[in-house]
Parts: structure tokens; C-alpha cells; sequence
């Protein structure tokens, strides 16, 4: 049975769809699916409860979309999006976020050049045809090759960002959980160790019953085709070419099983060695010992640890590693030390730090249900910190500020407990320049500044305008460090060692942004920065009540990367942070 989850997906796909279709984000038809997305989630109902005339009685949701929608409820398509599946294949739409490649260059490309995947736009590139094409030239190829470069598109082994992968685990995961036959699922692999970028989703079961769990995801909406089918495992492609490894293991192995398929190699050779070490063998059915020589009747191997991970971590000597620490970098030696750092956990969290409302142009929610929904979640502090007037489409003037802040302090009556303070999001300029002057900044109860802009610096350029903001005293932190988004747009580069440096300095904190298509600054800069003591602050960057949960991908980005407790200044007591800051 479809989901709201899934209407908002196929809205999502229709929006993207019809932007390549119409050349332009701002359509009407492309606002029109977008309004809609958001106009469920602020709804907050099962939608697919609802009939057209309910769901046309909804702000923002239109005749047409009501229509889509219970199309899509009744049928299992639309047929809208059908015909954009087929003229915007998988292989397109994955041109399309090529930086530098819009969609009036697609069409172009496509029309004039036959480019249909990304092997025609290298060879385009390669045979400089690409400059030749209307308003591009040589400085254009030059960029689109540089993206697709440093996009780690050019090699054999094709990834997908989390962004993609992740929600598509998780709903895999609830939908095998919702059926009676299996008793645990979880996903596993480099995508349950966080990694930005994935090469197969991996999916453990635990069922008495293998056949039935196998049918059961043969016929997951997910499913585009079956490559491997068996009583224990299926292999299955999505439209968009990612692939779906789902196993199953009898309950008592489950442990075991995803100790073995979340990895590392690495850390999974080094398990490995320390069971032999112990006379032990381990692998995906548990940790076993081998029977005496003299042991005439034991005929099978006996079961040490299998049932959950915790035990065989134990019945290793070792400390349990969490998931995304496991890529043997250090992690199974402070194991066995019993020195494993004390790492932030998404409990310890008592504040977000960066945080949009409907202020910003971008933002889609009000400043009261963004507080509220902050206030909801028990946190004891939070920061308003909409754009600053630099970023010309969505920041506000100096004018537009006060009056928000008044705003802020009028709303924030309703929750006495929270303190809620009057922030910006600062605009680092191309010199490392700030929105507004000294003197108003200096107004403002707490500033993150970043990035959004003048990407093709140098990398000395780059380090200096970052530097400059660092040592700029009205700024308390720095947000999303490179800018990047991963797999659409690779982000800034920077001396990462002189910028740690400049934080540790100056006593500014780094951001860890929860945001999936972010995750920035990323884990092994984390590991860099714990190593130096730089303070860190862990935010979702919400423009919308819907994504406060990307806190707890930013707490395990920090994890991946080592992070104390201690070091997380958004951890701290009320009294302490604003103290730091500052606020009295």
C-alpha cells in the first residue's frame, strides 16, 4: 500500500521532471508540484486517505495535482510522469546535475550533439564539441570537466550520494517491517557507516521464513528489475540504476550477519584476525569456536557470539564500535584499549544553531512553527539564523531584520523554557566579506556565516576569505565549510589544515550541517578538527519543520569523524554555551 511518503516522492520526481521539460525551475507547473510537496507536509494527515476534493481543500495544492495524486493511489502511476520517465531517462536527469549543465544545456546537448548518458558527454568533452554549443565556449567545457572530475564521475565504479541512497534504505527497511514474517531488518554497508557516497544498497533480514521475505521484495514499488532471485537473497535494480542486495538469516544470526555486510573490508579483517588470534572463527553466521580434538561427538562448530553485535564485540575483549567509526583507522586498537572516545550522541543535542524560517527566500515555514517544532523536541536553546542581505534572492535587509526580531521575540512568549535567539546567517563574500556593517552584526545574539558563492577561486583565495571571516569578531561559527553538495556540486577547496587553525584561534565553531546533500564539513575534516580541539556545533539547516530529524545525520557525520561530547558546543548547558557566545 502506497504511503504519503511515497506521493511526496513522486511529487519530488514530477517537479525535477518537468524542470528539464520546461527549462526552468520556476515554472508554473514546477512551483505548482513543490507547493503541493510542502503543503502536505505542513498538513501533517495521511494523504492518501483524502479524496480529490479533500486534497484540492488544502492551501497550495491545485485541481491538477489533487487529480495526480489520486491517480497515483488508485493506479500505482501517473501517467503525466510517465511520459517524462520515458523522454528523461535515468542517464539524463543524471546529466542534469552535472554543475554547469542546466536544463537549456541538456536540451541543447541532446538536440545538436545526441548526448544521451555521461560516456557521450566525456567523449563530447574530449572531442572539444562542447564549446561550439550556443552561450557555452571553451571556459564552459572547461568547467563541466572539472565537475565531472572532481564529482568522481570519470572512473569505472559509479557511487550514489547518501542523499539518494539513504531515504530509499529506509523505506525498504519500514516496508519489510511492516510485515509479520520479518522479525528485524536494518540496512547495512557503507551506507550504515555513513559514507557520502554508496556503491549498493545492502539490506539484512531477519525471518524464519526466506521465500516469503524474497516475495515480498520482488514486489516493493522500488523494484524496476529482478537480477538475482533465490530463497535467501534477491538483487534488484531501481529506475535509477541503483542496486538493492536484501539477504535474510535466521533470527539467531543476525548479529553477525550485520557485523559482516556493514564493514569495512578493512575493519572486518581486522575483526577476523583478532577471533583467530583467540582461536576463534568469525563470519557472517557468528562467532564460533572449533571442538576439541579430542571432542569425538561435537560434529558442528559452536556458536560464541551471533545474535546482535554487541556480543561478539564482547566476547572479542573489545569495546563495542559503532557503525560508522568501523573503517579500521584506529578504531579497533582504542577498542581493545578500552579508549574509544566519549562520542557525541544525538540525546546529548540541546540546541540547533542554524535555522530558517519562512524570513528567508528560501525558507517554508513560519517563525512560530519553527520554534514550536524546536521547542517540541525538548531543546533548551535555539537560533533563528535566516539569510543576510547579501544573498540577493532570499536575505533581508538591515530594516527587514529588526523587524523580525521583533518577530522572534514575540513568538518565542509561547515558550518561555527556550531561550530563542536572533541570529543571520552571514554571506561570506569572494574577500571574505560579511553582510552588513560591524556595527549592526554585532547586534545580532549569534551569527554562522558561509559560503554560497564564487566557487571557482583559488585554493589560496578560497583559505584567505574564510580566514577573514573567521577573525571577524561578530561571527560565532562557520556553516556548510566547502558548500558543497554531494554529487551535484563539489564544493569549495580550501588549506583545511590553516582553517582549523584560524577556528582553533579565533575560538570559532566548526558546523557539522545534518543536511544529507551537505554533511559539511565532512568526516575526516571532523577528525582533523577534534585532533586540533576545535570547537564543533552540529545543525540541520531547516528551512522547513519537516527536516529538523537531519540532526541526527549530522551527530553521526561528528561520529564518523571521533567527535567528544565536549568538543560539540550545542551539547553544552544553557548557561555554558551562552556564556561562550557572549549572551547574557
Amino acid at each position: 500500500m502506497a504511503s504519503t511518503r511515497d506521493v511526496l516522492d513522486i511529487l519530488d520526481e514530477l517537479a525535477q521532471l518537468t524542470t528539464l521539460k520546461e527549462e526552468s525551475p520556476q515554472s508554473f507547473k514546477v512551483r505548482a508540484y513543490e507547493n503541493a510537496k510542502q503543503a502536505i507536509q505542513a498538513d501533517g494527515r495521511d494523504i492518501t486517505q483524502l479524496s480529490t476534493t479533500e486534497l484540492t481543500k488544502i492551501k497550495g495544492i491545485g485541481k491538477s495535482t489533487a487529480g495526480k495524486i489520486r491517480e497515483f493511489m488508485d493506479t500505482g502511476q501517473v501517467e503525466k510522469l510517465e511520459a517524462l520517465r520515458a523522454e528523461f531517462p535515468p542517464p539524463v536527469v543524471e546529466l542534469s546535475r552535472i554543475p554547469g549543465v542546466g536544463p537549456k544545456t541538456l536540451s541543447l546537448m541532446r538536440k545538436e550533439l545526441g548526448i544521451a548518458d555521461l560516456e557521450d558527454l566525456k567523449q563530447a568533452i574530449a572531442d572539444e564539441k562542447l564549446r561550439d554549443l550556443r552561450g557555452l565556449g571553451k571556459k564552459a567545457e572547461e568547467k563541466i570537466a572539472t565537475a565531472i572530475e572532481r564529482l568522481g564521475l570519470s572512473g569505472k565504479d559509479r557511487r550514489r550520494p547518501i542523499g539518494d541512497a539513504l531515504p530509499l534504505a529506509q523505506k525498504l527497511v519500514a516496508e519489510l517491517l511492516s510485515h509479520g514474517v520479518v522479525e528485524r531488518a536494518e540496512y547495512c554497508g557503507s551506507l550504515r557507516r555513513m559514507s557520502e557516497t554508496i556503491g549498493d544498497v545492502d539490506i539484512t533480514v531477519a525471518s524464519a521464513d526466506g521465500p516469503a521475505v524474497m516475495a515480498i521484495v520482488r514486489n516493493q514499488s522500488a523494484v524496476h528489475e529482478v537480477i538475482l532471485s533465490g530463497d535467501t537473497k534477491t538483487s534488484f535494480l531501481t529506475r535509477e540504476g541503483m542496486q538493492v542486495d536484501v539477504r535474510v538469516v535466521a533470527a539467531e544470526q543476525f548479529g553477525a550477519a550485520t557485523l559482516y555486510f556493514t564493514g569495512s573490508k578493512a575493519h572486518n579483517i581486522a575483526m577476523r584476525q583478532r577471533a583467530l588470534d583467540r582461536g576463534l572463527l568469525l563470519n557472517e553466521y557468528g562467532l564460533l569456536r572449533k571442538p576439541e580434538e579430542d571432542d569425538e561427538e561435537a560434529s558442528e562448530l559452536e556458536v560464541v557470539a551471533a545474535l546482535d553485535e554487541v556480543s561478539i564485540y564482547a566476547a572479542l575483549d573489545m569495546a563495542f564500535v559503532p557503525p560508522v567509526m568501523r573503517e579500521n583507522t584506529g578504531e579497533v586498537e582504542a577498542s581493545i584499549a578500552n579508549e574509544l572516545p566519549d562520542l557525541v550522541q544525538l540525546t546529548h543535542i540541546r540546541g540547533d544553531l542554524h535555522y530558517h524560517t519562512d524570513r528567508s527566500g528560501d525558507g517554508r515555514s513560519s517563525v512560530e512553527d519553527m520554534i514550536a517544532e524546536a521547542a517540541g523536541r525538548g531543546y533548551e536553546y535555539l537560533a533563528i539564523t535566516d539569510h543576510g542581505e547579501d544573498l540577493a534572492m532570499n536575505g533581508s535587509s538591515a530594516e527587514e531584520m529588526l523587524e523580525h526580531r521583533e518577530h522572534i521575540i514575540e513568538a518565542a512568549k509561547a515558550h518561555p523554557k527556550m531561550t530563542v535567539l536572533w541570529g543571520c546567517e552571514l554571506n561570506i563574500g569572494a574577500k571574505g566579506g560579511l553582510d552588513y556593517d560591524a556595527d549592526f552584526r554585532a547586534q545580532f545574539d549569534y551569527t554562522v556565516a558561509s559560503v554560497h558563492s564564487h566557487y571557482d577561486q583559488s585554493v589560496r583565495e578560497q583559505t584567505e576569505r574564510l580566514v577573514a571571516a573567521i577573525s571577524d569578531p561578530t561571527v560565532n561559527s562557520i556553516g556548510h565549510l566547502t558548500g558543497r553538495y554531494i554529487g551535484r556540486r563539489p564544493g569549495i577547496e580550501i588549506d583545511v589544515d590553516v582553517v582549523l587553525e584560524a577556528l582553533f584561534q579565533f575560538d570559532k565553531a566548526l558546523e557539522v550541517n545534518g543536511a544529507l546533500q551537505r554533511l559539511d564539513a565532512a568526516s575526516d575534516v571532523v577528525r582533523k578538527a577534534v585532533d586540533r580541539g576545535v570547537k564543533l556545533v552540529i545543525n540541520t539547516d531547516s528551512h522547513h519543520t519537516s527536516e529538523l530529524g537531519r540532526m541526527e545525520y549530522g551527530v553521526k557525520t561528528a561520529q564518523r569523524g571521533w567527535a567528544p561530547r565536549e568538543l560539540v558546543v550545542n551539547t553544552w548547558p544553557k548557561k555554558k554555551f551562552l556564556n561562550w557566545i557572549g549572551h547574557s
